[in-house]
């Protein structure tokens, strides 16, 4: 039995790790910590569907030796957190083991296997000292891309925001790996969709993509996906960071399919779902946007294309990032 383990009990995790262990088919582990730990410790997963509610029992610690090398691993943390594992994250890692690391930003193994003059490229500004690059080498790597609008309303309670949900995920290759098919195989048996996707690459780019358009607006509006489509202009501005970020891809040799309109109206369409982002903001959580501004930074000056709408909105979210620290840490002073 393949031997799955999901490294952070947050929204995304939990809801992976709670329809693998329902499923029975493969031995599933969760690395949490704190409250999360302690609530999937005593009263397991659960998950709140459009149609469905359920709760399983799932194995949690916060000591990766505990577990040993595993089949399967997915990084389900914030990019920002995931140098600081590392150390925690080796001991699941063994020479046979696949990987699958967060894209919320550029990942660092985007260039791995890329045709052209950028293939294998390494960003140290988002891999420092090539840190993530030996731990969890390129090779054993299959991308991922989490379509899975959600939130934990409580520790250990994962709510599903939207009808939908999926993880498409793939070689760099684009090969038709035994590794992959055999990965797509459970997850989709066990509830959830993921099909093979043999340009990966390419739908890593379209959800960064929509991560960097998105969420910074979400941050300076603080509203909620149908609030921003029902506001004038504020969708537009949307699609102008998104045809700027295009534009690099172009640069990079990568075919981008769906419009920024039609990728706009598919995140929309989640009109009550409110971006991460704005979810930390409102919980006093540190906000995940440095790996999305040093990654189109990193990628701007690779491929020397301008991003002025860009540039603009994450200036002005970074302050937003700034002041909000320091508003939390006041009411924390003053509690």
């Amino acid at each position: 039995m393949q031997r799955i383990c999901i490294f952070g009990g947050g929204a995304i995790g939990g809801y992976l790790a709670a329809h693998l262990a329902r499923a029975g088919r493969c031995e599933v582990s969760v690395v949490a910590r704190g409250r999360t730990l302690d609530a999937i410790r005593r009263h397991g997963l659960s998950v709140k569907t459009a149609s469905e509610a359920f709760t399983v029992p799932v194995r949690a610690t916060s000591d990766t030796r505990e577990l040993g090398e595993q089949d399967y691993v997915f990084i389900t943390l914030k990019a920002h957190q995931v140098d600081g594992a590392l150390g925690q994250i080796a001991p699941l890692i063994g020479p046979h083991t696949t990987v699958l690391p967060p894209t919320t930003g550029i990942p660092y193994y985007f260039f791995h296997a890329l045709p052209g003059r950028f293939g294998g490229t390494q960003l140290p500004s988002l891999d420092r000292d090539a840190r993530q690059w030996r731990v969890m080498p390129p090779q054993q790597v299959l991308g991922c891309v989490y379509w899975i609008g959600a939130h934990a309303s409580a520790p250990g309670v994962i709510v599903q925001d939207g009808a939908k949900a999926g993880c498409p995920i793939g070689e760099l290759d684009g090969s038709d790996s035994g590794r992959v098919r055999a990965l797509s195989e459970l997850l989709c048996a066990s509830g959830i969709d993921a099909k093979v996707n043999k340009d990966i690459r390419s739908a890593i780019w379209v959800k960064f993509v929509n991560s960097l358009s998105f969420n910074p607006v979400a941050l300076l509006t603080q509203g909620a996906l149908g609030e921003m489509a029902e506001a004038g202009g504020v969708l537009a501005v949307v699609k102008a960071m998104m045809s700027e970020a295009d534009a690099i891809a172009t640069r990079l040799g990568l075919a981008i399919g769906p419009s920024p309109d039609r990728r706009i109206a598919l995140t929309v369409s989640a009109s009550h779902h409110r971006m991460s982002m704005l979810q930390d903001l409102e919980a006093g959580r540190p906000l995940e946007l440095d790996p999305l501004v040093h990654s189109i930074r990193a990628l701007r000056d690779l491929t020397d294309v301008a991003t002025p709408t860009l540039d603009m909105v994450l200036a002005m979210a970074q302050l937003r990032a700034v002041t909000a620290t320091h508003a939390h840490t006041k009411q924390e002073q003053h509690a």
